[in-house]
């Protein structure tokens, strides 16, 4: 089973990535993943106890760290401020004064500021038999210390302790600026009863009760509107600041906004299943997706630091053979393990996955995991569906045609209608929009949907299929430009209807942004050669029309052989799902909140709108920028500091800054992704 658990009192990158290795090694736990950024902790194990193992194995890594179920505790460091104070006071006076207890004060306020530091340091080592930056900050103080460097080895701790309550404030603003971008869970819900209503958790709410949603709440649950009109900020779920204007009969999602008067909403998914809850965990898992960058970088962390402590070692005892005096030489070996901390690089490359994950959330883009983030600035050429992607997908009937005089035109529309109406398709439901009368269904029998070709369906004895020319295996000539559906009765086909279908608005000016990116623009499409022609020669694009689905796959697999660079495929949901998962990134137009799309694909746009591409592009790139900026920041200041220590030019104060302040800068670097 999997669980999942909150961590607290957990800032160091390098430290949850100790956490999650201890416990994937644990031969009972099946996988763990550890989620720094937002302090989730996620196991599975058949283990009848799970909480109890998680706590005894991250305990002897990391002691202090809580593990819980459920409400948030928070970290306070107010316990940190009151010790580093006192601390810096006492070694102060014990430096600058000549009390006859000037070196006891001294060695108490080296005490006090290494307290935790010595503790997380010998629980690590005794208990993991691994070293951690705990250890190495303690050697270097004691170290400065007895090599009579009594003031900075004072400093390291001081400037050690004050970055790290630094680093921990950075960290957790970060967090809650990814928290305030995707701040759409509600907090309650108003449970109608006979009495009114009541105020009760929406995880308790159950399928059919009635909720009343009140001016400026959000709407907890999905559901339909049975009184009352309204309209709903739907930004939230799709970036997009326009009202939304809703009334009784009408389907709304969980996480919009009421921004007008009452409305009663009957309940259609329990929490667990609600749109507002899905977009939250597949935010809240997306960096569990590690991108390539992401792993390497917590592959070099793995070795960085064993690696430094030896270079430190070997400085120590061969610089005296240059000249250098012992105290000089073990003075740069301890420099040299102050640096080796490698945080700045830990923290900073996952967390810019994370911020933008949260910027394109709050765009009203759903990206499941931070490799795809990797891959979109690397996209060179995007496949476009038409049906409902490229076009709008709401048909409008051009022409109706009957091939027999029996047989009115109004009779062919009807009986088209009849079959369309059990299905979902786009095409589907344009149709149904054009027929007034009501439909009887009760005698449709052996009803069954063809992926790509059309319908089939025993009606009164007879057999019908309607579809395109291929199904009903129709040869004539198509000389009607548009999407042409054809009704075949028994073995006769006895007429068809023309559906004409528009682009949509920005399609041109989306179409050029991506060109102007150096990114090849194809179509692929199940319509006739005709319709596509035109709609491909409009935008200047390639195109295959008379497509089925498994057509665009084998093209789509053919492209992908015969070429080494990134293909996305743009699809509207379900009907594409093999294309979409076949590409290196799948995008679904699904419209707000389509279950279809948020399954099929890696990138969901909640709101159809093309141009959201383009900004998820643009965002891939930024991170990827903030994340080269940090790496050559960090290991460049780094390895200055560490040629500097060895030529006597660099001390502990500039060591510090490698460690701790490189830290801050690139925490501080990585949030411009939320701008």
């Amino acid at each position: 089973m999997k669980y999942k658990y909150n961590i607290s009192n957990l800032d160091c990158a390098n430290c949850a990535r100790k956490i999650e290795d201890a416990l994937n090694k644990d031969k009972e736990i099946k996988s763990a993943n550890l989620n720094f950024n937002t302090l989730k902790l996620t196991i599975e194990t058949d283990n009848k106890k799970p909480l109890e193992l998680v706590k005894k194995i991250v305990s002897k890594i990391e002691p202090n760290v809580i593990i819980y179920e459920n409400e948030i505790k928070k970290n306070s460091s107010k316990n940190g401020i009151i010790r580093l104070v006192i601390g810096i006071s006492l070694g102060l006076i014990g430096l600058t004064t000549n009390l006859s207890f000037s070196f006891i004060l001294t060695i108490l306020g080296y005490l006090v500021l290494l307290s935790r530091t010595i503790k997380n340091a010998y629980n690590l080592l005794i208990k993991s038999k691994t070293i951690n930056e705990n250890f190495l900050i303690t050697i270097s103080c004691i170290g400065a210390y007895l090599v009579g460097e009594h003031m900075e080895g004072l400093m390291v701790i001081i400037l050690y302790e004050i970055g790290k309550i630094l680093e921990d404030k950075a960290v957790n603003k970060s967090r809650n600026s990814i928290k305030e971008l995707m701040d759409i869970k509600p907090e309650y819900a108003n449970l109608k009863t006979g009495d009114g209503y009541i105020e009760v958790n929406p995880e308790s709410v159950n399928v059919d009760d009635v909720i009343i949603v009140k001016n400026g709440e959000k709407i907890p649950l999905d559901g339909e509107i049975i009184k009352g009109n309204t309209s709903l900020n739907v930004s939230a779920l799709t970036g997009e600041a326009n009202l939304v204007n809703t009334s009784v009969g009408d389907l709304v999602l969980s996480g919009s906004i009421n921004t007008g008067s009452i409305i009663e909403i009957k309940v259609s998914e329990k929490y667990e299943n609600s749109t507002v809850n899905k977009i939250l965990e597949l935010v809240e898992n997306a960096t569990d997706k590690k991108a390539k960058t992401e792993t390497f970088v917590s592959k070099i962390t793995r070795i960085y630091t064993p690696v430094v402590l030896i270079l430190a070692i070997i400085t120590a005892f061969t610089l005296p053979l240059f000249g250098n005096s012992i105290k000089d030489s073990i003075y740069s070996s301890l420099i040299f393990l102050v640096i080796s901390c490698p945080c700045a690089i830990a923290i900073s490359v996952p967390l810019s996955y994370f911020s933008a994950i949260g910027k394109c959330s709050k765009n009203g883009i759903l990206v499941k995991g931070s490799d795809y983030i990797d891959v979109l600035k690397d996209i060179k050429e995007i496949i476009f569906d038409k049906t409902g992607t490229i076009t709008t997908g709401e048909f409008k009937i051009d022409t109706i045609n009957s091939f027999n005089d029996k047989y009115l035109k109004e009779d062919i529309l009807n009986m088209i209608a009849l079959g369309e109406s059990l299905s979902n398709h786009p095409i589907s439901l344009s149709i149904l929009k054009e027929v007034n009368n009501d439909l009887d269904t009760t005698e449709i029998k052996d009803y069954k949907e063809n992926a790509g070709l059309g319908i089939e369906f025993n009606y009164k004895n007879d057999k019908y299929l309607i579809g395109n020319n291929k199904f009903v295996e129709f040869n004539g000539k198509l000389d009607k430009i548009g999407t042409t559906i054809f009704l075949k009765k028994n073995d006769e086909v006895i007429g068809n209807i023309v559906l004409k279908d528009t682009l949509k608005d920005n399609i041109y000016e989306v179409i050029s942004k991506l060109k102007k990116k150096n990114i090849k623009i194809k179509m692929f499409t199940g319509d006739n050669e005709m319709h596509a022609k035109e709609i491909a020669s409009k935008l200047d694009i390639e195109y295959q029309a008379n497509m089925l689905p498994t057509d665009k796959y084998k093209s789509l697999e053919n492209l992908k052989n015969n070429n080494s660079y990134k293909i996305a495929f743009v699809g509207d949901g379900i009907n594409d799902s093999p294309v979409l998962a076949l590409s290196d990134v799948g995008i679904s137009m699904g419209g707000v909140g389509s279950n279809a799309a948020i399954e099929a694909s890696d990138v969901v746009i909640m709101n159809d709108d093309l141009d959201k591409i383009n900004e998820a592009i643009d965002i891939s790139k930024k991170t990827n920028f903030i994340i080269k900026q940090n790496l050559v920041f960090a290991i460049s200041t780094k390895v200055i500091i560490l040629l500097l220590s060895v030529f006597g030019i660099a001390g502990m104060w500039q060591a510090i800054f490698a460690d701790v302040g490189v830290t801050l800068i690139t925490i501080l670097n990585t949030l411009r992704i939320l701008k």
